[in-house]
């Protein structure tokens, strides 16, 4: 009994005196009978407008420690979701949104004031917001856990049991822990699937589907390894320039490392000069990893090693999917990525939807993949990243990565569907609203800048209201903000920009620029 359960720190009105122990069969077992539960919640609760159901929002972002404290104002991260805060247009639905520390009334009432047919007094009662009081660097799901007391909050905020689920940005083990002490389904593909999200289990589902991806090698274990591997792609194409070394479990970009063959010889002596050359011709892309760090996560982590796609006009597509409990899979959207940093692999915001020429294409490939990860059981949203080149006229795509959780992508979409109560055509590649209208957005985790530092939430929306900057549910056009908490200590923030065009998209995007920049100017 010892190996199977553990004392129940948690309430009674859980479900039980004892929980099993955390990623033991006895929990996966229990896990597995809350998430069957999820399948009668949607056919007959979720589609309807005006039943009872309440979502518990857990938006912790549960990644490697050291990788996570590489994203700057990442506790403000958890933010992001606060575009779920549109379910609340459904009259009889409650959130209960869990957060490390304290979000900013004036932030939870900058989301609520633009729900559309909803009143802000009418949304606030059936919204619960609470936090553990926990800026630590873990995440927000381990500090949950920690909290009995908070856990039996969480409980007595849901009306009606039965028609509650969790939401949460990604599923570790520690979510599935969360959810059966909860005893709460959890909308998010089971942690023990998670393999084929990981950068050697994309390349093998790819594989599957026949859909194209660059020449490497997976499941790379040490540097060993990743000498073979370097040396065997040099061997077979002479020509190739560069390489890409993955760490399995990466997090927007940096994971990755970009190795050179600058002075390596076409042929004889490849894999000596590898050897040699491994540590001062390979970049890693996370600011402050040392090769040494690198290498160490790499071989706990295990990942891949492939070609680095070159070409002159090239762009990086993604399709963000969704399979549902009952085993519906859809493409929800695509969106053209913008990265940047030194390398060129880290995420930094996206065009939404992706370019017309190859977005049904896109979102072709994205469905393939999405019905095969159905075959596994894989449940929720995920989206696949491609490298998109063109060359003498045509688009040629390469699958690079599936990113089984919630994404850079995920927050801006909930916000335009919330807002418009519209639908992406996958095949046309276009998005509609609830009127008909097309729009488009571009929006950014990265607008930063030291100088925007004491910038304050009042602050912000006071410039946007000032600016013209604010979203106009008439025209159903205009800002949206998120990462707003970020802004005055790290001088960050969140934009989603909606237009009625590209051009109209971007050009709220570098009026709000404009008038960050002028107003914070020294």
């Amino acid at each position: 009994m010892e190996d199977t359960y553990a004392a129940n720190n948690a309430p009674e009105s859980a479900g039980s005196n004892f929980h099993p122990v955390p990623e033991s069969a006895e929990e996966r077992r229990r896990f597995h009978e809350l998430q069957l539960e999820l399948r009668p919640q949607w056919e007959k609760v979720f589609p309807d407008m005006t039943a009872n159901k309440t979502v518990v929002i857990i938006p912790s972002l549960t990644i490697d420690q050291e990788l996570q404290t590489r994203v700057s104002g990442g506790i403000h991260y958890e933010e992001r979701l606060l575009s779920l805060l549109m379910l609340l247009r459904m009259p009889r639905t409650h959130v209960i949104y869990v957060t490390s520390v304290p979000v900013d009334p004036i932030i939870v009432d900058y989301y609520l004031q633009l729900l559309p047919g909803i009143s802000g007094f009418h949304a606030r009662k059936r919204l619960t917001m609470l936090s553990c009081y926990d800026s630590s660097p873990r995440s927000l799901s381990e500090k949950i856990l920690e909290r009995p007391m908070l856990m039996q909050r969480i409980l007595d905020a849901i009306p009606v049991k039965e028609m509650a689920h969790i939401t949460a940005y990604n599923c570790t083990p520690v979510e599935r822990t969360l959810s059966v002490q909860l005893n709460l389904p959890l909308f998010a593909c089971d942690p023990d699937l998670l393999f084929h999200g990981s950068k050697s289990g994309s390349r093998k589902i790819f594989r599957t589907c026949g859909i194209n991806m660059a020449a490497g090698f997976e499941d790379v274990k040490d540097e060993n390894e990743i000498v073979e591997a370097l040396t065997e792609l040099k061997a077979k194409n002479p020509s190739l320039r560069k390489a890409v070394v993955k760490v399995n479990e990466g997090f927007s970009g940096e994971g990755n490392a970009i190795f050179s063959f600058e002075g390596c010889p076409e042929s004889g002596g490849i894999k000596s000069w590898v050897k040699d050359h491994l540590k001062d011709h390979l970049t890693v892309v996370a600011a402050g990893f040392t090769y040494e760090v690198f290498i160490s996560k790499f071989k706990e982590m295990e990942g891949i090693v492939e070609e680095f796609v070159p070409g002159e006009i090239k762009t990086s597509p993604s399709a963000q999917c969704i399979i549902d409990p009952l085993g519906n899979a859809d493409v929800i959207s695509t969106h053209d990525q913008v990265l940047g940093g030194e390398s060129g692999q880290v995420f930094l915001g996206a065009r939404f939807p992706a370019d017309e020429v190859y977005a049904g294409e896109i979102g072709k490939n994205g469905l393939a993949v999405a019905n095969e990860l159905k075959k596994y059981g894989v449940l929720g949203r995920f989206s696949i990243d491609f490298i998109s080149v063109k060359e003498n006229d045509r688009w040629n795509h390469f699958a690079v990565e599936i990113n089984l959780r919630k994404g850079g992508t995920t927050h801006p979409n909930l916000l335009l569907q919330g807002l418009t109560i519209g639908k992406y055509d996958a095949l046309k590649g276009i998005y509609l609203t609830g009127t008909g209208q097309k729009r488009y957005y571009f929006s950014s985790d990265n607008v930063k800048s030291d100088q925007y530092k004491g910038l304050t939430p009042p602050d912000l929306i006071d410039l946007a209201i000032m600016n013209q900057l604010q979203y106009d549910g008439s025209t159903q056009q205009g800002v949206m903000f998120h990462l707003i908490g970020a802004l005055s200590q790290y001088g960050k923030l969140g934009v989603v920009c909606i237009g009625d065009s590209p051009q109209r998209a971007e050009a709220f995007y570098r009026k709000t620029l404009q008038v960050l920049n002028k107003v914070t100017k020294k």
